[in-house]
């Protein structure tokens, strides 16, 4: 019986070639696009999971809600206080580890290396993140300071191929030059792991900041991550529920311009498991980017819908061809045949569809996963058995694929009956239905074709808006040297920027702590005389070429002038208690720009000249008086979905932690290599690491334009399926109509008059598909556009466009076909039967 079933199907499928290209190939864009995310959605998901014990360990993140306006900033990051208390006051945490990020230079023979991740640890790493070893013990690996673990990359870019266990490597960090001995080497790090790493090294945190004793004791110095894992059997969210407690105990009042103020009201501690940070809500001060869960959602969603649309085909087509069916089913029936046996009949040839289309899947999904990962920076991979495989996931995509796209139809075909169907001249499906079910599943796959394609319009023009919108300082001719920030450098500075300055081509160069997407993030309190609360004010230090160099305008005042010495607040490194006294006593002169200005209740001009007070440490005072002499307007340093900040500029050039170059020339590929050929010239132990600003902020936004890229793409395939599923219906409503347009013919309809009948009974469908997409696209960006500070406005432009193209796609689609039946001869079309 099943044999003859699949003869009968196949037979079927030959006899109308177009029909099964449509099925078959529709379902297979369908089946590859949710066999893709499906990949994506696992890998994403999937982000530390086969790391040893992470069901046990956890990650401790500072949260951040500002009390004066309500923004929130959550960071993966915490201070290295805050990880001692956790371990001291919690017998629950078994171990403990805190990670300094570090940028280190590694000196290999005379040549100077950087290593973009590495981390300074305070105790043995590796029985906290097990992360397994190719060479040495893990228990004894980080068993001192002064030992350090490498990657299997660094190891061949240091050592070759010969093994590097008990070798020394000579590593430059915070201005010092210590040595190191290899007590392992580890698997590089996998991409589905939210750290990103590739050299440990143990350190003693007392000794190391023994020039900044703050470090060790203060709550808000967030410069590294805790790791800790828990004893068996604790209750991770009792610990939580203690943490509002924990930081009353741990964190003291400070005074500051006579009034008691304490940090913790602005932060909250969370223990985040470690499979949980990838796709968690904190994703500032990560080592690697993050996701977030709404978009991974999305797109499984999105793959979903465009799955349907091709089941819809399956089942459109299925039912406007039933005439061609309906005999067969008759004829069965006659020669006994139950409706039992028919549906199964049915439901088999549908699925054997499913079977042949994840086939066609397979063979489009081995072809687009290289150049999809590549596109993620994924380690995407198709494994049909095992413990990844997908062949269970396969098999049920094709059984639940082929039920839904038949279960309509079987049930539809089999109910005709045979004394109505075989009547001279008659059918079923020309005896009742009107094709209602079959537009209203038209008008579904042209709503969610059109959602995409407004969606994609959308967060296409928002990507271009934040790469191009006016940032307040002038983006063009610019470039960005971070590497002048590094201590090795202090007491040569000076002599390189004047020497950048020399270059033919630059116009100007300048210093400061913040600069284009710099991670770092300074802020101190800002107390106006007469006012109850301070105001938190970014505090970052500059030179006085900054503005210049960076083409940010004073609108009030006047900017730094090193000839003036009340606008040094340069201090020595490491602190030195006189020149601190003495700094205080003198009082500094600040720059701010137009939002602190705002924060301080002053307009820009009224700004000018007034004196606030600066939080300083306790033992000096608590204040430090400070005169305002310019405003500058607002510079974003920062991506645009993080809000505008409020800045103090000081002028403190050893402070400084990038340097901006602005040239003016043709050739800014001359000018990248002239400048480092100077620096080499000048800084043999430090790498050059230059950056030209339009390929910063094209890497700032790379989430943004990918997002947009995927949304083009699924639009596409959306658009691709529904088109395909019009034409079908096209097809056979044409062939349906044969007589009908044969007498329209000979009553004298002209063949315009036919094109424009046939297109309109299907333009009708997506005009009122847009009718549906256009208030859900609307509320989905509104959402996605209220992540960003700044955003485009969300005008009628993206849902006319959208509009109007499905239009023109449906019509074109069809047009063809159309005026081809309009053209033919009346006479063939009234003895066709």
């Amino acid at each position: 019986m099943w044999r003859n079933y699949v003869t009968v199907g196949l037979r079927a499928l030959a006899k109308n070639k177009t029909y099964a290209f449509i099925n078959i190939f529709g379902l297979a864009i369908g089946l590859a696009a949710c066999l893709m995310i499906l990949l994506y959605v696992r890998y994403e998901t999937s982000y530390d999971q086969t790391l040893p014990n992470a069901e046990n360990t956890y990650q401790l993140q500072a949260w951040y809600t500002s009390r004066e306006t309500g923004e929130t900033m959550n960071l993966q990051m915490t201070s290295f206080s805050s990880g001692a208390a956790l371990k001291r006051d919690f017998p629950q945490v078994d171990k403990g580890v805190y990670a300094l990020g570090a940028s280190p230079v590694v000196m290999k023979g005379s040549e100077a290396l950087t290593i973009d991740q590495a981390f300074l640890v305070n105790d043995r790493f590796f029985d906290v993140l097990q992360y397994p070893l190719v060479e040495g013990n893990p228990m004894t690996a980080l068993a001192k300071p002064g030992d350090a673990v490498i990657s299997e990359t660094e190891k061949k870019r240091l050592f070759g191929d010969g093994p590097a266990l008990g070798k020394t490597m000579t590593i430059v960090t915070g201005g010092r030059q210590l040595d190191y001995r290899i007590g392992g080497v580890m698997k590089d790090i996998p991409k589905n792991s939210h750290t990103k790493f590739s050299l440990v090294a143990r350190f003693d945190p007392v000794s190391y900041f023994a020039d900044q004793p703050d470090f060790l004791d203060s709550f808000d110095w967030q410069s590294g991550w805790y790791y800790f894992t828990l004893k068996p059997g604790t209750d991770p969210k009792s610990i939580q529920a203690q943490m509002p407690a924990w930081e009353k105990r741990n964190i003291r009042d400070q005074v500051f311009d006579g009034r008691r103020t304490n940090s913790g009201d602005d932060q909250d501690w969370n223990l985040v498991n470690i499979r949980d940070v990838h796709l968690g809500e904190a994703q500032s001060g990560a080592t690697r980017p993050g996701n977030d869960a709404r978009s991974i959602t999305t797109f499984a969603i999105v793959a979903a819908l465009i799955l349907a649309m091709a089941c819809v085909n399956f089942t459109n087509l299925a039912t406007a061809r039933a005439s061609q069916r309906a005999r067969e089913v008759a004829l069965r029936k006659v020669l006994g045949a139950s409706r039992k046996q028919l549906i199964l009949q049915f439901l088999g040839e549908s699925i054997m569809v499913a079977a042949l289309s994840m086939c066609v899947a397979l063979a489009l999904v081995e072809l687009a996963l290289p150049g999809l990962s590549a596109f993620l920076d994924a380690d995407l991979e198709l494994h049909y058995f095992g413990a990844n495989g997908l062949i269970l996931p396969i098999i049920g995509l094709v059984l639940l694929v082929g039920a839904a796209g038949g279960i309509y139809p079987s049930f539809y075909l089999s109910r005709f009956q045979p004394a109505q169907v075989l009547k001279a001249n008659k059918s079923a499906a020309e005896a009742s239905g009107t094709g209602r079910l079959r537009n209203v599943l038209v008008v579904g796959q042209f709503a969610v074709s059109i959602g995409l394609i407004i969606c994609t319009a959308v967060v296409y023009a928002q990507t271009v808006y934040a790469q191009t919108a006016d940032p307040g300082y002038n983006r063009d001719g610019l470039i960005q040297v971070e590497s002048i920030g590094r201590r090795q450098l202090t007491e040569r500075a000076d002599s390189i920027v004047e020497a950048m300055k020399r270059v033919p081509g630059v116009v100007a160069v300048g210093r400061s702590a913040i600069g284009i997407a710099t991670r770092n993030n300074m802020n101190t309190g800002v107390q106006v005389p007469g006012r109850e609360e301070p105001a938190t004010i970014g505090n970052y230090a500059v030179d006085a070429g900054f503005f210049d160099a960076m083409g940010v305008k004073v609108i009030a005042g006047r900017q730094f002038d090193e000839n003036r010495p009340a606008d040094d607040s340069q201090t020595p490194f490491p602190e030195d208690e006189a020149a601190e006294r003495a700094l205080i006593a003198r009082g500094s002169n600040i720059v701010i720009n137009e939002l602190a200005a705002k924060r301080l209740g002053f307009t820009p001009r009224e700004a000018v000249g007034k004196q606030v007070n600066l939080t300083t440490r306790e033992e000096y005072g608590g204040r430090l008086p400070a005169t305002i002499i310019g405003v500058v307007q607002d510079s974003r340093f920062r991506s645009i979905r993080q809000p505008l900040d409020p800045i103090m500029f000081r002028l403190a050039k050893a402070d400084t932690g990038a340097m901006i170059v602005r040239y003016d020339t043709s050739d800014p590929r001359a000018v990248m290599q002239a400048l480092e050929n100077t620096w080499r010239q000048l800084a043999t132990d430090v790498p050059f690491d230059g950056k030209f600003s339009e390929d910063i902020v094209r890497e700032l936004y790379e989430a943004e334009s990918a997002r947009a890229q995927i949304f083009a793409a699924f639009a596409v395939l959306a658009v691709i399926v529904a088109c395909l599923g019009l034409f079908g219906l096209a097809a056979f409503t044409a062939e349906r109509r044969t007589k009908e347009i044969g007498i329209r013919k000979v009553l004298g309809a002209r063949s315009r008059d036919i094109v424009r009948l046939l297109t309109w009974q299907f333009s009708k469908p997506v005009i009122i598909a847009n009718l549906i997409a256009w208030p859900v696209a609307w509320w989905a960006m509104r959402d996605w556009l209220n992540s960003f500070d700044t955003r485009i406005d969300l005008g009628p432009g993206p849902f006319l466009l959208a509009g109007v193209l499905a239009l023109a796609i449906a019509i074109g689609t069809i047009a063809g076909h159309a005026l081809k039946v309009a053209r033919a001869n009346p006479i063939h079309a009234l003895r066709y039967e």
